[in-house]
């Protein structure tokens, strides 16, 4: 979603938007609308995008892969409905060029852009790989593309040969910007001169990363300051260990479910971070040239660990197995804030990987791709 909405905004700050307008709009769709966003029917991205003033429509679509038998019918059935709304959808707003940025929502638009019924014209497509390794949905629509986005040089050996790929880097959120760490930390009410640990677990969460931190949460206070981001799931038990907190604790201590226009002052502010290893972690710790221990989710396929293998071969991070949380967390974090060379190296490292201007580079294959129509 970010990456999609971080290209979105790159475009609408440019004239490029311009070229993107639709033809022939049907009511409802009106020809001044420069870009639509579809996305699932209960996508978390509806509310993102209507702060944009950005048109949504939705379309019905569910995984396939890795479905009970139970299921399966059901999301194959969702599936046509998905194709039927996508064509309907590309009939009244006849898009020039399509961005996809993954996930099972966007095959049904994907067929329907790359068969389409007889005198709709067959837009020019686009998709953009965050992760290293490409899903199983990406797989597919990378084959429909006319042209292929990827973070890394690394993700070229999972696709095929004959691909169309520019390596562009990962985009990062437009309000995503880093200030000087003293300025940081004060606005969250933290001593600039103590070193600072950020726990990231993204917007939802996540479990073993939250209850590793809150077990040992007392002894890391001793000697720094903690940024907690818990997410939501589990953002009522951590508010209950807060309260267990002695008034010195605390005032180390902020806690939040997520920030939004806040984060890039937590990245700025922070001289480590533990998180998860999504696709974001290779373009916002670059960026902010942070210094990471990755724990790549362990209970699903195995992008999150080819997204840390790659960090932590450039030297930019440390791996941690969720398994070893709850013993080798606290020794790993001490050994890397006591060692301020190391982390120097690996805050170099992490900058040396950072591409700020990958969403304009999205946005101008979207436009060369446009004009190249005409």
């Amino acid at each position: 979603m970010y990456p999609a909405l971080s290209v979105l905004q790159a475009l609408l700050a440019g004239d490029e938007v311009k070229a993107l307008a639709a033809k022939d709009a049907a009511p409802g769709l009106e020809s001044s609308n420069a870009v639509l966003w579809i996305g699932g029917e209960r996508g978390m991205e509806v509310d993102l995008v209507k702060r944009e003033g950005v048109p949504f429509k939705t379309i019905p679509a569910a995984g396939v892969h890795g479905v009970g038998m139970r299921a399966l019918p059901g999301n194959l059935m969702k599936l046509a409905q998905g194709l039927r709304s996508s064509r309907q959808i590309l009939s009244q707003f006849r898009p020039e060029v399509i961005l996809f940025t993954g996930g099972y929502v966007a095959v049904p638009l994907a067929l329907a852009a790359h068969f389409p019924l007889k005198g709709q014209p067959r837009p020019r497509k686009v998709v953009f790989v965050p992760d290293i390794e490409p899903g199983l949905a990406l797989k597919l629509l990378v084959r429909l593309a006319d042209q292929v986005a990827v973070t890394v040089e690394e993700s070229k050996i999972y696709l095929p040969k004959r691909t169309n790929v520019s390596v562009t880097g990962y985009p990062v959120r437009a309000g995503l910007k880093r200030t000087e760490r003293t300025e940081a930390c004060q606005s969250f009410g933290l001593d600039p001169e103590l070193s600072v640990f950020l726990v990231w677990g993204g917007s939802k969460g996540a479990r073993s990363i939250n209850r590793a931190l809150l077990d040992v949460l007392p002894q890391l206070l001793a000697e720094m300051q903690v940024i907690h981001l818990s997410g939501q799931l589990d953002w009522q038990e951590v508010e209950q260990r807060q309260q267990g907190l002695s008034s010195e604790q605390i005032k180390r201590y902020r806690v939040f479910p997520y920030l939004h226009e806040e984060m890039g002052a937590a990245l700025s502010a922070a001289d480590l971070v533990l998180s998860r290893a999504g696709a974001s972690s290779l373009g916002e710790l670059p960026l902010f040239g942070l210094p990471a221990i990755l724990v790549p989710y362990p209970y699903a396929w195995r992008y999150q660990h080819v997204n840390a293998d790659y960090l932590v071969r450039s030297g930019a991070a440390v791996l941690l197995r969720d398994a070893d949380l709850p013993e080798q967390l606290i020794p790993l974090v001490k050994s890397l804030m006591d060692d301020v060379s190391r982390r120097q190296r690996m805050r170099q490292a992490m900058l040396a990987l950072a591409r700020p201007e990958a969403a304009k580079s999205i946005a101008r294959i979207l436009t060369e791709l446009e004009a190249s129509k005409h």
